[in-house]
C-alpha cells in the first residue's frame, strides 16, 4: 500500500511503531479474549441515524490536535461527555491517539460509566489489534481512514468490527477513495457502517466546509452520512441540512468554548 504523505504519513508510520509495541507488552490472543469477554457494544449505529432526516451530533472529546495545538487545558473527558448527553448529543466521539492529541484509551471506559451514549473510538486504526483493542476498553465503534488502508485492509478491518458487533464509520476525504469505499458501504452486513466525508484534509490540515457539499452527489444513501470537521455554527448545519445531511461530527468548536454544552445547543438550534 503506498504511504500518504505528510503529516499523515507520520502519524500512520508512529502508529505501526505504536501498535507493535502494544502487542510486544500484550499478545493478540490475550486482547482479543477481552475484547470477547466485554459488555455488548451500544448501537451507535441506530444511535446516529435514527430518526431519518433529523440532525444527530456526534459531539467530539479531544484534548489537542496537529493543527490546532492544544485546544483545552481544563480538559476532563467525564465532564464534557456529560455536557454533551445533557445537551441533546446522540453519540460521543473519543479521541484515543496519544502522540498528537493527548488522547487516551481510558477515557472511553471512563466516559461510558458516566452517559448511556456510544461511544466511538477515534484514532488511526490500521491494524487488527487495535480493533480488539478497542473493544476491549468499550468502544461502540471505531473510525476508518480510507486515506490510511487499502481496500483489502480495509474490507478485512470491516469484517472483523462486524463481527464484534461494533457500527463503522468509514471516513473519505479525497474523491478516488470515495469511490473506493462506496461499494463496500453496509459490508458485510447492513446497520454497521458510516460514511464520513472529512472536511479536513488530513495530509495539509486545511478545512473546508463545502467538501462535503461537493461530495454528497456521490453519495447513494445520505441517511448513513456523517459530515466531519469544519462545522461551527447552526448556519453550517443548515447548509448541510438543506444538501440532504442531517448527521454531523463536531469536535474542536466545541472543545474551545466556556460552556459546551450551550455551544452545543446553538449549534443544534436549541435554546
Amino acid at each position: 500500500m503506498p504511504q500518504p504523505p505528510d503529516i499523515l504519513a507520520r502519524i500512520i508510520a508512529d502508529k505501526r511503531i505504536e501498535v507493535a509495541q502494544a502487542a510486544a507488552g500484550e499478545p493478540l490472543e490475550s486482547v482479543r479474549l477481552r475484547a470477547l469477554d466485554t459488555e455488548p457494544a451500544r448501537n451507535f449505529f441506530a444511535a446516529v441515524t435514527r430518526p431519518k432526516r433529523s440532525l444527530r451530533v456526534i459531539a467530539e472529546v479531544k484534548r489537542a490536535s496537529p493543527s490546532a495545538g492544544l485546544i483545552r487545558e481544563d480538559f476532563d473527558p467525564v465532564k464534557i461527555a456529560r455536557a454533551y448527553h445533557d445537551a441533546g448529543a446522540a453519540a460521543i466521539s473519543c479521541l484515543t491517539d496519544e502522540k498528537y492529541f493527548q488522547g487516551s484509551l481510558d477515557y472511553i471506559q471512563q466516559i461510558k460509566a458516566a452517559v448511556p451514549l456510544p461511544v466511538l473510538r477515534k484514532d488511526f486504526i490500521i491494524d487488527p489489534y487495535q480493533v480488539y483493542e478497542a473493544r476491549a476498553a468499550g468502544a461502540d465503534a471505531i473510525l476508518l481512514i480510507a486515506e490510511c488502508l487499502g481496500e483489502a485492509e480495509l474490507l478485512d478491518l470491516l469484517i472483523l468490527a462486524t463481527e464484534l458487533k461494533m457500527t463503522t464509520l468509514v471516513e473519505v476525504h479525497d474523491v478516488e477513495n470515495l469511490l473506493k469505499v462506496r461499494p463496500h458501504i453496509g459490508f458485510p452486513h447492513p446497520s454497521y457502517t458510516l460514511l464520513g466525508i472529512n472536511n479536513r484534509d488530513l495530509r495539509t490540515m486545511t478545512t473546508d466546509l463545502s467538501h462535503t457539499l461537493r461530495l454528497v452527489e456521490m453519495v447513494e444513501n445520505p441517511d448513513i452520512l456523517v459530515s466531519e470537521s469544519g462545522i461551527r455554527t447552526h448556519a453550517d448545519v443548515q447548509r448541510l441540512a438543506n444538501a440532504g445531511v442531517h448527521r454531523v461530527l463536531v469536535g474542536e468548536h466545541l472543545m474551545r468554548q466556556v460552556d459546551i454544552g450551550s455551544a452545543l445547543r446553538e449549534l443544534m438550534g436549541r435554546k
